[in-house]
């Protein structure tokens, strides 16, 4: 069963003030209600989600850090408007290697409370943005990054998230490119293979689609030999490629 005293043992103080205080309040009044039906156990010193201080002009504590990488993973797993298990796997690797196994578990108990809630990535990220130093936002730039393409493709909108929180961040431009590049392969050229644009609408995909899998396959140039139908079969197979990225980014089945 989860001991949530650490949590408070941890220091949470920046944390527990302004927005993302906010939203682990919400989080930890509910597990409390739950360990008041019996269904969770608290085993700390004081109340799970007591109020705290304004603790403006101190840097940020492990446990600080820990709370906002709860509250913006949970923004990045809701992006593209579905939670999977695959990115929940990857944030419980990531907290058991960062933390412990013990506090993973309890920082998942919290994570679980926080996906139920809208976070506002502003204002949270500003908070963030106030205590932490730059080398710190820039890894957890990477650590979202991480999150998105834990199933193995970076969806549109954890981008347009991710590229969110980096400005709020106070990050730089060139610094998100650099990251986003390590994780991100740019469709641009899953367009240009379609022949089209990426301002194209869904609809006009799936034409381009079907028009240049007329003009490439590999039954069109059968005549002149098989080694010239493998290379088809090969430009073909780029062709779908193309195709189901760009229909895996939109979201589109």
């Amino acid at each position: 069963m989860a001991k949530y005293g650490k949590w408070i043992g941890l220091g949470l103080g920046v944390a527990m003030a302004g927005p993302i205080g906010a939203i682990l309040g919400f989080a930890f009044g509910s597990m409390y209600d739950k360990m008041q039906n019996g269904d969770m156990e608290y085993k700390g010193t004081g109340h799970p989600y007591g109020g705290s201080p304004d603790y403006r002009g101190r840097a940020m504590q492990p446990g600080d850090f820990a709370a906002s990488l709860v509250v913006l993973s949970a923004a990045i797993m809701k992006a593209d408007g579905k939670v999977l298990r695959a990115e929940l796997d990857f944030v419980k690797q990531f907290f058991n290697k960062q933390f412990g196994q013990d506090l993973a578990n309890e920082n998942i108990h919290v994570l679980r409370e926080v996906l139920k809630q809208d976070v506002n990535v502003k204002d949270v990220s500003v908070q963030i943005s106030r205590f932490m130093d730059y080398s710190s936002r820039l890894q957890l730039l990477h650590y979202l990054f991480g999150i998105s393409m834990a199933d193995g493709h970076v969806h549109a909108k954890e981008v347009e998230m991710i590229n969110d929180i980096s400005g709020f961040l106070g990050l730089s431009s060139s610094d998100f490119t650099s990251v986003k590049a390590m994780f991100y392969k740019d469709i641009n050229s899953a367009y240009q293979i379609l022949e089209i644009t990426p301002d194209a609408t869904d609809d006009e995909v799936k034409k381009a689609y079907r028009s240049m899998a007329v003009k490439y396959h590999p039954d069109k140039v059968s005549h002149l030999g098989e080694e010239f139908r493998e290379a088809a079969k090969e430009k073909f197979q780029k062709l779908n490629d193309a195709h189901e990225q760009i229909k895996k980014e939109r979201g589109v089945k």
